[in-house]
């Protein structure tokens, strides 16, 4: 019974913080988001402010949930289900460009329409990290231990400075006007560069953990031999 009760909670929960974002986001499409209050969103999804504030710090990030709603789970989904022959490292890589590199109008309209959304858009990459430790875990055949955790807390943190890069909050970068924020160069590129330095790493873990051989490594001296027998013949 008290399973059951937990359970339940869990559900009202997730179902008030799916009310919440989705809340979030219609107000901001009708009316901008510069013009959206905390108040707004709670009386839109049938709750108290101060509910509301046991589920966000703020409206932007709200809005920003409801657009990245369930990205973090199919990255760690499509990593688990990525054939075992496929290295953790291509496995992350090919995940997050295809969940990231297609933005659709709506998010890409309002992650760049102010800094405080770009902002929030860019703090929410650390809840790839929870996710995706899980998911590593379950491919290095130990979720207890801290290694899938360490690895996936660098992802995000790639995943995360990909996303500064491209939406011109380094240093120097020139906003537009009226502070709208403008994307720079390509985000297929900048992931790349980024998540790149981090395939030695998901080699080693794979390695050490007796899931996969090490790249590059040759073939045992007796596959050669018999491949130039099989030839010879």
């Amino acid at each position: 019974m008290t399973t059951r009760r937990t359970g339940l909670r869990e559900q009202k929960k997730q179902a008030t913080r799916a009310a919440l974002r989705e809340a979030a986001l219609r107000l901001a499409l009708e009316h901008g988001p510069e013009n959206v209050r905390v108040d707004d969103i709670a009386e839109a999804a049938g709750v108290s402010p101060r509910t509301y504030n046991n589920y966000f710090s703020s409206r932007e990030q709200a809005i920003v949930a409801a657009i990245t709603a369930e990205r973090e789970a199919r990255i760690a989904e499509e990593v688990t289900a990525a054939p075992a022959r496929t290295a953790l490292a291509d496995a992350l890589t090919d995940a997050i460009l295809a969940r990231y590199t297609e933005p659709g109008d709506t998010e890409r309209f309002l992650v760049t329409a102010t800094p405080p959304l770009r902002d929030a858009f860019l703090e929410a990459a650390t809840e790839l990290e929870g996710p995706l430790a899980d998911a590593i875990g379950r491919r290095l055949g130990d979720t207890t231990a801290p290694t899938a955790q360490v690895l996936a807390a660098a992802v995000a943190a790639a995943v995360r400075i990909a996303l500064h890069q491209w939406l011109g909050a380094t240093a120097g970068s020139a906003a537009a006007p009226e502070g709208l924020v403008v994307p720079s160069g390509s985000l297929t590129d900048r992931l790349r560069a980024t998540l790149a330095p981090l395939a030695p790493a998901l080699d080693a873990a794979e390695e050490r953990s007796g899931q996969r051989q090490p790249r590059g490594r040759p073939r045992p001296r007796q596959a050669v031999q018999g491949a130039g027998r099989a030839r010879t013949n």
